[in-house]
């Protein structure tokens, strides 16, 4: 069980640092750029008569492969991108890496990040556009022993709480709920310290960390962070502005060919999951096939069930900027429209 999962909910600056610093070796694991740059190489004078050279292209994960990407590796495993045309690398993320940094510099076409990621980044001056979901609500939580006593977000004052204590999401739940008397503890990844205190909270996902817990025999609750009001869309594939404004023909496929990986995950994850597990044997396939099943409700409930796999909201990108700005991770709003586009999801 990989401990440090939870550090993939700080917020985009934390990040900036180190990040900046793995781009050269991040680079050199990329996939090489197809002749040309990101776009289709040039056409040979017989091109009309052979098959079109697959795009190499590259999609940077939030995270060391699990099945919250499941839809990639079905679209992979499948060759749902090789038909979209590309010569596809999923390249994983972990807590140094910058998804966003990485495609900005333009060692990767596209990326993985949650919404909130997004705005701080624009803000950042990079250039990055949301362009499809794989989750309508964020997985996180955080997680309490029930003979705590604990009932609602309120509850948490007078608490030891593991939190990453810049976390946008705390950030707004101190704001809110007026978390003042909440003790902030450093969170380091590891569960043991919560485990071993009965009044203890610490941050987690409901796809993993429940997993680990239940293993262990810990009767615990959970507080959903989108509960609290702060309800991010996680796990948001972006690209850049460039990308979309000279190849909008492979953002389309490309987003196309993952919902299409999504839609077929979510009926198919046993088959699919060793694949992931290839590239992380850290996680059991038990453990995939919990995850599986416990995030189908954040990607495939709300919206998706009846606008599709990977839909989002201008009301709900509006609102997020808002509380961000509420509570000073961003300093001004710009133009929601620059920051997310629905024109490339299937249909549109």
């Amino acid at each position: 069980m990989k401990m440090m999962k939870g550090k993939r909910g700080f917020t985009y600056t934390l990040i900036m640092a180190v990040s900046m610093s793995l781009l050269a070796a991040c680079g050199q694991n990329a996939a090489a750029p197809a002749a040309g740059g990101a776009g289709t190489p040039a056409a040979s004078p017989a091109a009309s008569a052979e098959p079109k050279t697959p795009v190499k292209a590259t999609l940077v994960l939030n995270w060391f492969a699990e099945p919250e990407h499941g839809g990639n590796f079905a679209a992979l495993a499948k060759g749902f991108y090789k038909d979209a045309g590309f010569d596809m690398t999923l390249m994983p993320g972990g807590p140094q890496v910058s998804s966003t940094q990485i495609v900005a510099s333009g060692k990767a076409e596209f990326g993985m990040a949650n919404a909130d990621d997004i705005l701080v980044a624009r803000q950042e001056g990079v250039p990055v556009v949301a362009i499809a979901t794989a989750f309508q609500k964020s997985p996180q939580a955080l997680f309490y022993h029930k003979s705590s006593g604990l009932k609602d977000f309120s509850d948490l004052n007078g608490r030891k709480v593991y939190v990453a204590s810049t976390a946008s999401f705390w950030l707004f739940m101190k704001n809110k709920y007026k978390l003042d008397k909440a003790q902030e503890m450093k969170y380091t990844g590891s569960l043991v310290n919560f485990v071993n205190d009965p009044q203890a909270v610490t941050q987690g996902y409901i796809t993993s960390e429940s997993y680990t817990l239940q293993q262990q025999g810990v009767e615990f609750g959970t507080l959903l962070n989108a509960d609290s009001g702060y309800n991010i869309y996680a796990g948001v594939y972006f690209t850049t502005e460039k990308m979309i404004a000279e190849h909008p023909d492979q953002v389309k496929a490309f987003v196309e060919a993952t919902v299409k990986g999504w839609d077929y995950y979510k009926d198919h994850s046993d088959e699919i999951n060793p694949s992931i597990q290839e590239k992380n044997p850290d996680m059991s396939i038990d453990m995939m096939k919990f995850s599986a099943q416990k995030q189908v409700e954040f990607a495939f409930g709300g919206d998706a069930a009846t606008n599709g796999t990977g839909t989002m909201s201008k009301a709900r990108w509006e609102e997020l900027q808002k509380q961000l700005i509420e509570v000073g991770v961003l300093k001004k709003a710009e133009p929601i429209d620059n920051a997310y586009t629905l024109k490339f999801l299937p249909g549109k």
